[in-house]
């Protein structure tokens, strides 16, 4: 089983920078594709990214195309979501989340994931 630990998470203004990291421990990275999702209070948790295993396939959800970048280094066993220009609508709890090789893969699908980190906050202030 693979323990997901995120990190990287703070307060920014609006227009800021900001990278979360994920580490898997436990497991070989690359047994898994993994998203990036987010829950802002009083909101249901939502889509932000995708990576396929060997990182050649990224998915974005519409409201940070442009903005975030995921990427994933499996020697390291590290997936990270860049987020340039940030908003206050970022602002929520990120999480990442584990999809084992089982079965069709859709990115943007919760309940596809096996596994899930216990998050990071990003605020984002105006």
């Amino acid at each position: 089983q693979v323990v997901l630990v995120e990190s990287g998470g703070g307060l920014v203004q609006a227009g800021d920078s900001l990278r979360v990291t994920c580490e898997a421990r436990g497991r070989t990275l690359s047994m898994y594709a993994m998203g990036w999702f987010r829950q802002a209070p009083g909101k249901e948790r939502e889509f932000v990214a995708g990576v396929s295993w060997s990182g050649r396939s990224t998915y974005y959800e519409d409201s940070v195309k442009g903005r975030f970048t995921i990427s994933r280094d499996n020697a390291k066993n590290t997936v990270y979501l860049q987020m340039n220009s940030l908003k206050p609508e970022d602002t929520a709890v990120y999480y990442c989340a584990a999809h084992k090789d089982t079965g069709t893969w859709y990115p943007d699908v919760a309940l596809g994931y096996h596994y899930w980190g216990q998050g990071t906050q990003v605020t984002v202030s105006s």
